[in-house]
């Protein structure tokens, strides 16, 4: 009998933790395995059996061999590439992102230039042409132009294709040291394998994903700055494992050593590693502490040894890019259903006139009416008509515009460089421009609908500033010389007197100093005194004895900084010491334990000895959960509450701070509690929390500070004006829920008079909303029907916090923990696997119901911040919105972690600078501050937006208009697709005499100024709206193409009946007609534009009128007898221009016709913006007034109520524990590594030997 595990799936009974981000992408489902699931014995028993046998989890099937390049050319290690082609699983570490090389550039491109319709058409139309029977036009008249356009796209594919070469080798060619003949050797990122040895020098890249083996730092430990993943610039700590720190030093030792790390397949979890290194007979866990990942930088560290684990492709970064989309605007979709559209009505009209043509030849052609047309051929009407077909096929083909797509191209373009030269979204401290990486999206930004912005580095500095604090009921930090005294003083304070101070901090009230120095409220040095003893920061002293502090966090940071400056200054630590400069007087405190940070204790607390031999506890922490441990008699209570209000009202994030004496006898009993759970071998860290708790009671309150998370320069403003157009901002950011609202009320995103919904709320709005979906749909979730009703009755202003944890609840994306259970294994039938197939189809339509659900809800709030998300959530949410809303998109941010939905979204923004480049790389559009977005979508987008809908529309109108004059002609000429104009004239048309003023439109033109575009954020509603292209004015164009054309045939055909020239002649030959309609063709069309044009500049009048007087310039050089006597077989026209256009009645035809054409639309124009003005209208005819305005009007000031209670505990602290527990094992404090030679020296070897015996 044969048994199975089936695995089930179950809801998890917990509710979401909002600190804990939910899992990754590539979580397995063993990983999310309960602990404590029931499962049968005998599983359990053969579990342990396989541990016993193999100490690495099964996952981890990713081996690396440390200096063995020839170890990856195993069979095993080969995969299946292309048919019997295989290829190493081991990523090499160059990276390409271009598409073409020499070889293959003109048969690639061109492969792609074809797949598009229109190019395909044309060239079967230019095939069509070389066949004698069936063409009336020259080959020439298609192949012009198709070369045109392929020449000219062909060459930005090249261009842009170089770039990226060029980017790429920028980055492959790298420099880099690996060991290879047992000593460092000088060597570039591309030929960097998985398994060298490489050495990475200060303020260098790393290039790839490696294990820390040595560094020049203490006991191996390697600073480094995430900015290029994450954006945060604070740096962060790595360290080796201590047996590679004491025997991996040296040059030969590296380039000897052979471990073997076993460690899980690449994946996208930039938090997580777990892996194990097997060297000499023994294991060692590695997490991921112990890695640097591809894109960190290295700081404040000489020089670090690292091992390579994964390269290019399977690194981290490159696993959380995602998928590089091909992004399209909603016009090119459009356009090409539109085209799509004309070649019908191409096919209607050829299919029309070939049945003329038989009908025609078979009822007047056998009378031989049509002698003079007889070509020897006795065909029959049919085939006659067949031939016909083709033939209007070719004559009708400029319905279909072939330079359209070019010159969509040539306006993108320049679109494109009018952003690069935009010197007002230039920042001229970080020298940075802004700059357009695609030139194919720029008219997308004008229908923007919702913006998703990453927090840390985008809507923020990522800069903290002690600001304000409030001690013993006295707030300091506002403008004053004295207590109780503000004022416009606006002097900084003078930090002279602490020769120890930072040169870059500032402060504005004196009178805190004055306290200070005075000693006279005793709580105030007390207060500094704190926040110099409790934190984790580690100091380092540059050889001029300048302190450099490096903080887990910003905060920390911060408020470490502040106290230096107010005389209280950390100076070092040891492993059981802190030494702080109290008003320049040194003391060293004893450190009796460190009870750290974390996201569920949200504050952290120091014990330490005082010089009199007192054991003091110093503790800081939010605001609500310091309260709660608060002695019952402390004074302060409600007047630090109120001040705490006041704060987060300011949006200011805050900490508590409080201590409590301890007695000898109390602190030794609570010691040997503490050792207890510190090595307890189960739920250690819980224990350890349990400890905590029983110390850090009756705390007594000092005060609380107040740090400003500083805001990039014009958020609040640049999110208000995005607001007033309609469009709606979601924040997505991994940090903290606090912090996150606490930026929310800072950008203005949430204001007191918001309602905030959060995830448990949401939830149980979607239940009651599902239910009553399944009630109507009879059970069946299949069938649920969509509610129409709101889910808020209310117009209250609300928005929605959610966290990453609720969102995978609500969105019914948590993974399931998978309980296994012995089971009989027997072949399915039938109607088990058709039941199983039901199941699956019910449950994803219960799930894509639920989401729904959840875009409708969300989409109802003012504003959303989703915190603590992954980057695969925050893709999620964006193609979420896109799916059920079809609404256009736009991402922005500014790290690696913002990669994934920059690329989701129809259109990426990087914030680039400081910051990293890594989310610039994947954008479309990239600056340097938040604040030039408003420019970018309500400027340039919008002006993009309305001269691309300008220029189609009227494309389509000047092509309809030239082309179906043909189609009226064909009633009077029996059908035999004669052209009615010259063929170089059909050929000139779209590229010389109407191509100029229409794209300067589509360049140039301008309804309003780009401050009234600003001024009045409600112009862009339109865009969004699609309303000024769309398949309605696809028709309006088509229509009045149409009537246009009637109006060119049919005025000249009716004045050319009953015509007499001058000299008695009548000049009523078909080159006269055809000379005749060209012209009032040309004047009509380009007069039209102008009519079009909002902004007119000398360049635009010398377009329109320009391009009429090389039309008339070239039609009499190509009518003349010179270039007919050189080309007698292709410019037939001679003399005909001259002869014509000397008759004074055909003058009059043409301004006839032309007047005819434009008076109805210039009346219809006169009435609309008198009956029915839109908004820009309404701002054009006031343009003056506003002008006027304009020197006066400046942008509001933010202003912050105060009084107002709002407990918004926005606690600053980090986001993961701090340097306690490496403080507590004593690895980092000691004096910097000697020279490796003073070392070792000759005795290197015996020294390593001794180690390794240990």
């Amino acid at each position: 009998m044969d048994t199975d595990y089936d695995t089930t799936f179950e809801e998890d009974s917990q509710m979401p933790n909002d600190d804990e981000v939910p899992y990754s992408d590539d979580e397995t489902d063993d990983e999310l395995e309960s602990p404590d699931s029931h499962e049968p014995e005998q599983n359990r028993i053969n579990k342990q059996a396989e541990l016993s046998r193999e100490h690495v989890p099964k996952e981890c099937n990713w081996q690396v061999k440390a200096n063995d390049r020839n170890f990856y050319d195993q069979p095993e290690f080969k995969i299946k590439s292309y048919l019997c082609f295989k290829k190493s699983k081991y990523s090499g570490n160059a990276i390409k992102t271009y598409k073409y090389n020499p070889l293959t550039f003109l048969p690639m491109n061109l492969f792609e230039q074809f797949k598009r319709a229109a190019n395909a058409y044309f060239l079967v139309l230019l095939i069509l042409q070389t066949i004698p029977e069936i063409s009336t036009v020259s080959w020439s008249t298609t192949l012009i132009p198709l070369l045109l356009v392929l020449g000219i796209t062909a060459i930005k594919d090249l261009v842009d294709d170089i770039a990226r070469h060029k980017m790429d080798n920028e980055i492959n060619n790298r420099p880099s040291e690996v060991i290879e003949d047992g000593r460092f050797k000088k060597t570039k990122w591309k030929n960097i394998h998985v398994g060298d040895i490489i050495r990475i020098n200060k303020n260098d890249f790393v290039p790839a994903d490696v294990l820390v083996l040595s560094s020049s730092e203490p006991n191996s430990l390697c600073y480094v700055e995430t900015a290029e993943l994450d954006g945060e610039t604070n740096l962060k700590f790595k360290m080796s494992l201590e047996v590679t720190d004491k025997l991996l030093q040296e040059e030969g030792a590296l380039a000897d050593f052979d471990g073997m790390v076993i460690s899980e397949e690449p994946n996208n979890r930039l938090d997580k590693f777990v892996g194990t290194l097997c060297w000499r007979g023994m294991s060692y866990a590695l997490d991921a502490d112990k890695i640097l990942l591809r894109g960190c930088t290295i700081r404040n560290t000489t020089y670090c040894h690292g091992l390579v684990l994964f390269a290019g492709a399977d690194t981290k970064i490159m696993r959380n890019s995602g998928k590089t989309r091909l992004k399209r605007t909603k016009i090119d979709y459009l356009m090409n259903y539109m085209v799509y559209t004309i070649f019908v009505l191409l096919i209607l009209a050829s299919a029309g006139l070939a049945i003329g043509q038989t009908f025609w030849d078979a009822k007047l052609g056998q009378a031989n009416v049509s002698w003079y047309l007889y070509d020897g051929n006795n065909y029959a009407p049919s085939y006659r008509g067949f031939l016909a077909f083709w033939g209007y096929i070719i004559v009708l083909n400029t319905m279909v515009p072939i330079s359209l797509y070019v010159s969509v191209e040539v306006i993108r373009l320049g679109q494109s460089y009018f952003i690069n030269w935009d010197l007002q979204m230039y920042h001229c401290e970080k020298d940075t421009p802004a700059k357009a990486r695609t030139t194919t999206l720029n008219e997308q930004l004008g229908q923007i609908q919702y913006i998703f912005s990453d927090k840390t580095g985008t809507l923020t500095q990522n800069i903290m500033t002690f600001k304000k604090c409030t001690i013993n009921e006295e707030t300091y930090g506002e403008q004053r010389q004295e207590a109780g005294n503000k004022s416009t003083f606006s002097e900084q304070v003078d930090f002279g007197w602490n020769p120890l101070a930072d040169p870059k901090f500032t402060f504005g009230d004196h009178y805190l100093i004055e306290q200070i120095q005075s000693g006279k409220d005793p709580d105030v040095r007390q207060f500094f005194k704190l926040l110099a003893l409790c934190h984790t920061v580690m100091v380092e002293k540059t050889d001029v004895g300048e302190l450099i502090y490096q903080a887990a966090s910003p905060d920390e940071g911060a408020l470490v900084t502040a106290a230096r400056n107010f005389g209280f200054v950390f100076l070092s630590r040891t492993q059981s010491t802190i030494t702080i400069s109290e008003l320049e007087k040194e003391v060293t405190y004893e450190v009796l334990g460190i009870l750290d940070f974390n996201s569920d204790r949200k504050r952290m607390s120091v014990i330490v000895r005082e010089p009199s031999g007192n054991i003091r506890l110093y503790c800081k922490g939010a605001d609500t959960v310091i309260y709660e441990r608060l002695h019952p008699n402390n004074p302060i209570k409600d007047s630090t509450q109120e001040a705490l209000d006041m704060f987060a009202n300011e949006t200011l994030r805050t900490l508590c701070l409080c201590y409590k004496d301890i007695s000898h006898e109390e602190f030794e009993k609570w010691n040997k509690r503490y050792h207890e759970a510190s090595v307890a071998m189960v739920d250690r860290d819980e224990a350890l929390d349990k400890v905590y708790e029983e110390i850090e009671t009756n705390l007594v309150l000092l005060g609380a500070t107040a740090i400003e998370d500083k805001l990039q320069d014009g958020v609040p403003h640049t999110i208000s004006k995005l607001a007033k157009a309609d469009i709606k901002i979601w924040v997505l950011t991994g940090d903290k829920k606090e912090t996150a609202e606490n930026i929310g009320f800072a950008c203005e995103l949430l204001t007191d008079e918001t309602k905030i919904c959060y995830g448990e709320d949401i939830n149980a709005l979607l239940q009651t909303r599902m239910e009553n979906q399944k009630n109507r749909a009879g059970g069946n979730p299949e069938t649920c029907a969509n509610n129409p009703h709101p889910f808020f009755q209310t117009d209250e202003k609300r928005s929605l916090i959610l966290t990453g944890s609720w969102l995978n609840e609500i969105l019914l994306e948590k993974k399931k923990k998978r309980k296994k259970r012995l089971k009989l294994k027997f072949p399915r039938t039938a109607e088990e696997k058709q039941k199983d197939l039901q199941e699956k189809r019910k449950t994803y339509a219960l799930k894509e119901q639920r989401q729904k659900n959840f875009v409708d809800l969300a989409c109802e709030c003012s504003s959303v911040i989703c915190c603590r998300v992954t980057p695969k959530q925050k893709a999620m949410v964006v193609d979420l919105v896109k799916k059920y809303k079809k609404a256009i998109t736009l991402a922005i941010g500014d790290g690696a972690n913002d990669v994934n939905m920059i690329k989701t979204a129809h259109i990426g923004v990087g914030i680039s600078g400081q910051e990293g480049m890594q989310a610039v790389m994947s954008s479309d559009y990239s600056f340097a501050q938040f604040r030039y977005l408003q420019r970018l979508i309500l400027v340039h987008g919008r002006w993009s937006y309305i001269r691309m809908c300008k220029f189609l529309g009227f494309f389509f109108y000047k092509n309809f208009a030239f082309t179906l004059v043909h189609f009226w002609y064909s009633f009077f000429n029996g059908f035999s697709a004669q052209t009615v104009y010259e063929d170089w004239f059909i050929a000139l048309y779209n590229v010389l005499y109407t191509s100029l003023p229409v794209l300067l439109v589509g360049l140039m033109d301008q309804d309003v100024s780009d401050k009234l575009s600003l001024r009045f954020p409600r112009l862009y509603i339109p865009g969004q709206k699609d309303l000024l292209f769309n398949y309605k004015k696809f028709f309006l164009s088509l229509f009045h193409g149409v009537v246009t054309s009637l109006i060119i045939f049919f005025i000249p055909y009716g004045a050319f009946l009953l015509t007499m020239g001058q000299d008695g002649e009548a000049p009523s030959d078909y080159q006269s007609f055809a000379v005749t309609t060209a012209t009032a063709l040309i004047i009509t069309v380009n007069f039209q534009i102008g009519l079009d044009t909002s902004y007119w500049t000398f360049v635009n009048a010398f377009s329109v009128f320009g391009s009429i007087a090389i039309y008339f310039g070239i039609m009499f050089d190509l009518h003349s007898a010179g270039i007919h006597v050189l080309f007698p077989s292709k410019f037939i026209f001679t003399g005909a221009a001259p002869n014509a256009l000397r008759q004074p009645y055909l003058w009059l035809t043409i301004i006839l016709t032309v007047a005819i054409c434009l008076l109805p639309v210039v009346a219809l124009r006169f009435l609309s913006k008198i009956m029915w003005p839109s908004e820009s209208d309404k701002i054009q005819k006031n343009r003056k007034k506003y002008k006027t305005e304009e020197a006066q009007w400046r942008p509001r000031v933010s202003t912050i109520r105060r009084g107002v209670s709002g407990r918004r505990s926005a606690y600053a602290f980090s986001h993961q524990r701090g340097y306690a527990d490496l403080i507590a094992t004593g690895r980092s404090i000691h004096k910097k590594r000697a020279p490796l030679d003073a070392v070792f020296g000759a005795n290197a070897a015996e020294n390593i030997q001794s180690a390794g015996t240990i």
